[in-house]
């Protein structure tokens, strides 16, 4: 791909601005020299590339990387600028519509900050909301921007409309739940969804033991079995998805301590496949212990 120019060193010279930025996808996607790759997108194509994007920048600001930060935003500030690029091009909209819509959006949803709906604008008042009210007056005012946009009425037909179906499993099932909570349907505590993790997990072991002739079976009670883990991390005030990035670092990190105890013992990562189960657990463990350490 040839979308990603080098960044000139801080203080080497000018600094490049947002509008070169502009300049720079005008011509990515100038049908006359463009690039081709560039050239070959669309909306749909650029979403996989958004997400990733995304899980980018929060990797590193979970890895406290913050020397790369800047670069992983922005890879993601380069998918806003792609997708205003095409809207430019088909007239639907461009990068001054998407700005202008988001400022407009947030001073119309902190009027205890701006009272009259303008920048320019200050609350004097010596009184502050609660998060609670926070968080009330907010879905009540998206509620009344979905009734003027005239997508649904301030009372939806369901409290689930307003969760995107193209959202992560995780980020989905997240909102579905606290949709529910606000109406009152939740677990009582969090030792209730223990108990209900420890039903799925054996209704998943059950529909296992059944037989692997009925996948769906299978997968319809793992996906309970998630759906409940979310609830979980919901109930401890963790995010789910970031416990399990968390969880594939750590792993990847244990593999490569296993790998390293096999080269030092002289064999290479084929050895895997040459040890019983047991000999397998007890390089886990030494990997465990080695990075303890």
């Amino acid at each position: 791909m040839c979308n990603k120019p080098d960044n000139p060193q801080r203080g080497s010279r000018e600094r490049y601005q947002l509008a070169d930025l502009h300049r720079l996808m005008a011509r990515l996607r100038d049908p006359d020299g463009g690039c081709p790759w560039d050239l070959q997108q669309d909306y749909r194509s650029i979403v996989p590339h958004t997400i990733e994007e995304a899980y980018e920048v929060a990797e590193a600001i979970e890895q406290g990387d913050y020397d790369h930060l800047p670069d992983e935003l922005g890879d993601l500030l380069f998918q806003v600028i792609f997708y205003a690029r095409m809207g430019e091009e088909e007239g639907r909209f461009d990068f001054t519509d998407v700005v202008d819509g988001i400022v407009r959006k947030l001073l119309r949803r902190h009027p205890h900050i701006f009272p009259d709906g303008t920048l320019e604008s200050r609350n004097t008042a010596s009184t502050a909301l609660d998060d609670a009210a926070l968080a009330e007056q907010w879905q009540r005012i998206k509620a009344e921007e979905k009734a003027l946009k005239g997508a649904a009425p301030v009372q939806p037909a369901s409290a689930m409309d307003s969760v995107g179906s193209g959202l992560p499993g995780f980020v989905r099932a997240r909102k579905l739940q606290q949709k529910a909570s606000r109406l009152g349907f939740d677990w009582p505590d969090t030792g209730a969804v223990f108990h209900k993790l420890t039903e799925e997990s054996n209704e998943l072991k059950e529909a296992w033991q059944r037989g692997e002739g009925d996948p769906d079976a299978m997968e319809d009670e793992l996906g309970d079995l998630l759906f409940v883990c979310v609830n979980l991390a919901r109930f401890m005030d963790l995010d789910p998805e970031q416990a399990l990035r968390r969880a594939n670092r750590k792993f990847e990190q244990r593999f490569r301590t296993m790998e390293a105890l096999l080269q030092e013992e002289g064999e290479s990562n084929d050895g895997f496949s040459q040890r019983e189960f047991a000999a397998l657990e007890e390089l886990w463990r030494r990997a465990k212990e080695q990075q303890r350490r």
